[in-house]
């Protein structure tokens, strides 16, 4: 899932995080400057519903505003990625490396 707070709060004409964090103290949802600061410019870890649902009413919006589903980024455990190369363009597809799922680098072959 792709987080898009800043747009969508951009397109509601919300353009800093302390605006937003001030509208959403006043419909009950009182977020620390760390978190705000989470929230606003990246990936949150974790988010109640409830805070969704507060999110969404302050920004007048849709979860769908919010997440927008990534689908191609889903694998199945052990399939390798692919590389997709454009036919005609001339250029090789660079050899595919596997990745583990928890992010670390696999050892040298």
């Amino acid at each position: 899932m792709k987080w898009n707070l800043r747009l969508t709060a951009a397109n509601k004409g919300i353009w800093k995080a302390s605006e937003l964090q001030r509208s959403l103290a006043e419909h009950g949802l009182v977020i620390s400057a760390g978190k705000m600061s989470g929230l606003w410019s990246g990936q949150p870890v974790s988010l109640k519903m409830e805070d969704l649902d507060v999110i969404c009413v302050v920004l007048g919006c849709e979860i769908g505003d919010l997440l927008i589903p990534e689908p191609e980024k889903v694998h199945r455990p052990g399939q390798e990625e692919t590389v997709r190369v454009a036919v005609g363009s001339g250029t090789a597809a660079p050899k595919v490396i596997p990745k583990r799922r928890d992010g670390r680098s696999l050892p040298p072959e």
